[in-house]
């Protein structure tokens, strides 16, 4: 298998995980099944349009329209899933936490395979991982998570600059996503069970 061929795999997986994602917090809300759609086509779709825009390439769900079709589909069996059984309020975060990890990877691949330097690189891994997610909190009228509670942008701009360093050190694209992708995975799991934040600003009287 291909870099190129891994790469698109592993964004597929993680458009079918954001995909989820969306329509599980959206669950949360009184809304029906073509809004639920659309939050997750937000949340799934959302962080690579702004990466392939930024970067002046192709949108990918337009270049390929089988993301498109992921999304529909994870979006429309979780919302069958969840009308037959009851569902954890909070479930959402574990696709959330696959979908972060997956696409942090794709996006600072994608940017190193079009010759971003390696600090730019990072950043739109992170572009990737989060801001479907803060289109899709903002849609389901909640503070986004990146702006608030447990370790977010921070675990996946740690697994972009991981991932780097792997591959600066020779370790094989495949062998470092993986581990890229475990660290980003295990990490945003620790700050959600142990609570783990960054300081937050508050101003002195």
């Amino acid at each position: 298998m291909t870099l190129d061929q891994i790469t698109y795999w592993i964004g597929m997986g993680a458009v079918v995980a954001n995909a989820a994602a969306g329509v599980l917090e959206a669950g949360r809300k009184p809304i029906d099944l073509f809004g639920m759609v659309m939050v997750a086509f937000a949340s799934a779709l959302g962080g690579g349009t702004l990466r392939d825009l930024l970067l002046d390439r192709t949108v990918f769900w337009i270049a390929d329209q089988t993301y498109l079709v992921a999304a529909t589909v994870a979006a429309v069996a979780t919302f069958a899933l969840a009308r037959l059984r009851r569902l954890p309020p909070n479930l959402f975060l574990l696709p959330d936490a696959v979908g972060l990890a997956l696409f942090t990877v794709v996006g600072t691949q994608i940017a190193l395979h079009l010759g971003a330097p390696w600090f730019v690189a990072s950043f739109m891994g992170v572009v990737t991982g989060v801001f479907g997610g803060i289109v899709r909190d903002v849609l389901c009228n909640e503070v986004p998570l990146v702006f608030t509670g447990p370790l977010y942008a921070t675990v996946s701009w740690l697994g972009a600059l991981l991932l780097l360093l792997l591959l600066h050190l020779g370790v094989g694209y495949l062998a470092a996503a993986w581990i890229a992708m475990a660290a980003i995975f295990v990490l945003r799991m620790a700050a959600l069970r142990f609570d783990l934040q960054l300081p937050k600003f508050v101003s002195r009287q």
